[in-house]
């Protein structure tokens, strides 16, 4: 299935069903009046939804209407827990070699992660409106994924059942803040502003043969002001999904409609570029001693879109622009 959150006035928005080709969609009010509701019930809710999503993709529906993801919310405009990881080790790799940086006790074997704000996850076009475009501003493209709830000691194994939707994010960094609140090891306040989702959040069956391992198995493209950044693959996940839950809940139960990130999708392979302003510098640090490329600057925009195998869009398009915030 696909799912959007409609806006209507109110903080969480109107559950709506979208079609494969995200060219209609369809309310689910009355099954779920919204997508955290669906997840606090998805066993109960979900045949209903599933009926009615396969009606919509065969026109069997009247009541459909044309889907403008300028009219989404984020799938989840808030959520009980934001958590995002680092799952992509060549990445810690390049800023560990850029920065001189010691390594990290264990992070072969233990995920890294950071708990993030939820209270205020943007649309895939709202404009991402900060403070200053001195404060280092950067992009970053991630895959991520919304669990139902998850009892404390999930294992691996047992947690890839607890994955119902798969969503694509913009999680926003202000690199300038980043260094102070890192050494603090208190995790990132000022450094992360809020974060940006594709219109739609999709269950895995829709990516077919491209989710397996936990892992999103496809290219995230990035555009920076209309020109080429990178498509790094989501395959490259040092560790998946399923192995996130589990560290997340060691020690705690995870409610539903906890929302974890991949961290920044990053590949070995230099040539497939970059998701993120930050590993591109840190790769001209490596390798011509100093960093060449800005972050962004106001009136800059930033374009994210993975699509299947087939070719097909799967969560729409992250298209944002950086203004700057009323003061």
């Amino acid at each position: 299935m696909k799912l959007a959150t409609l806006r209507d006035g109110s903080r969480d928005g109107c559950l709506h069903l979208i079609s494969k080709d995200l060219s209609s969609m369809v309310s689910a009010a009355d099954i779920a009046p919204t997508l955290q509701a669906a997840i606090d019930s998805w066993n109960a809710v979900s045949p209903a939804l599933q009926a009615r999503y396969q009606a919509l993709n065969e026109g069997l529906l009247d009541e459909s209407l044309a889907f403008d993801p300028h009219n989404a919310m984020a799938p989840l405009p808030r959520a009980w827990q934001w958590l995002d990881g680092s799952c992509f080790l060549n990445h810690a790799d390049l800023m560990q070699r850029a920065f001189e940086l010691d390594p990290i006790d264990g992070i072969q074997s233990i995920p890294l992660m950071y708990q993030g704000a939820g209270d205020d996850f943007l649309g895939a076009t709202e404009d991402l409106a900060l403070p200053s475009d001195a404060h280092g501003i950067d992009f970053e493209g991630e895959f991520g994924i919304v669990v139902d709830d998850v009892p404390m000691g999930c294992s691996a194994e047992q947690a890839l059942g607890h994955i119902r939707l798969l969503v694509q994010l913009n999680d926003m960094s202000l690199r300038a803040f980043g260094p102070r609140e890192m050494k603090t090891g208190f995790g990132f306040v000022q450094a992360k502003s809020s974060t940006s989702f594709a219109p739609v959040a999709v269950t895995p069956d829709e990516l077919g043969e491209s989710w397996y391992e936990g892992r999103v198995h496809l290219p995230l493209n990035v555009e920076w002001n209309g020109n080429w950044f990178g498509h790094p693959n989501g395959s490259a996940m040092n560790f998946g999904f399923h192995e996130l839950i589990a560290h997340a809940a060691l020690t705690r139960r995870l409610s539903a409609g906890t929302v974890l990130g991949s961290g920044t999708v990053s590949n070995a392979d230099l040539s497939v570029g970059s998701a993120c302003i930050a590993e591109r510098r840190a790769i001209e640090m490596i390798e011509r001693g100093a960093p060449h490329t800005r972050f962004m600057h106001f009136g800059d925009r930033v374009r994210m879109e993975a699509r299947g195998m087939d070719g097909r869009p799967l969560f729409g398009v992250i298209d944002q622009q950086v203004v700057q915030a009323d003061s």
